[in-house]
């Protein structure tokens, strides 16, 4: 396994964990918005490991806003990492690896709800785009033996989750079915399995993890119409 990212201290903890359980795994602390930083991580995975069978594309960011607010620069950081990063790596991936190996599973991350998020409209336009890129990939690269998949969580508990405030964690806890937040175990659960044997026929799809909360949509009531004083929108909320 090879890990990257910028926080090489989290890097090493998961190579620590890996290594633990009797595995194998790299850590190559690099900025994948940088190109030659994306052709370090696969050359340190070719050199290592002698391919990549496995691509998760679990890189991104974003910040809560109000789409008038976002500004041009808000926007392009937010799809510079989400999507053009993504691609990036997917391409020098598939290009240099699997391809010419004829095999290979690509994992997207994407988010739920689907249907577009309040407050979050950058970011889940770039999940939509990487989510249509796991579809036509898997329509184009089929003929290599390379499965594209597309894993769109809800709302995970996460410090960065925690960092909006208890009350806004607390309704998006309630617009879950389930009634719960999921765990990043259970999506790294669901991701290990569509890259085992076992998901061997699935491709070009998008797995939910998120107990429920596309089904149900947003959850909450939609924001007061602007001016309007008799409508309390403290129950709007959004989904990071």
């Amino acid at each position: 396994m090879v890990v990257c990212g910028r926080r090489a201290g989290l890097l090493d903890e998961t190579v620590a964990g890996v290594e633990e359980a009797g595995g194998a795994a790299l850590a190559v602390p690099s900025d994948l918005r940088d190109h030659d930083a994306v052709v370090a991580v696969v050359d340190a995975a070719v050199d290592r490991f002698g391919g990549v069978d496995v691509l998760v594309n679990n890189a991104g960011g974003q910040f809560a806003a109000a789409p008038e607010e976002i500004s041009a620069s808000g926007w392009r950081a937010v799809h510079r990492l989400s999507v053009e990063a993504v691609w990036d790596l997917t391409h020098e991936v598939a290009t240099r690896s699997m391809i010419p190996r004829r095999r290979g599973v690509v994992v997207f991350v994407g988010f739920s709800p689907r249907r577009g998020l309040p407050d979050m409209v950058h970011a889940a336009a770039a999940r939509a785009a990487v989510e249509n890129l796991a579809g036509g990939l898997a329509c184009a690269w089929s003929r290599y033996g390379i499965r594209s998949v597309c894993v769109s969580p809800g709302n995970i508990a996460t410090e960065a989750l925690d960092g909006y405030g208890e009350q806004a964690v607390a309704a998006w806890e309630r617009s879950v079915p389930l009634g719960r937040l999921g765990t990043a175990d259970e999506v790294a659960t669901v991701i290990a399995f569509l890259a085992s044997a076992g998901a061997a026929y699935v491709t070009g799809s998008t797995v939910l993890v998120d107990g429920g909360a596309d089904a149900w949509g947003q959850g909450v009531a939609p924001p007061a119409r602007h001016g309007d004083p008799t409508v309390d929108t403290t129950s709007r909320a959004s989904t990071p």
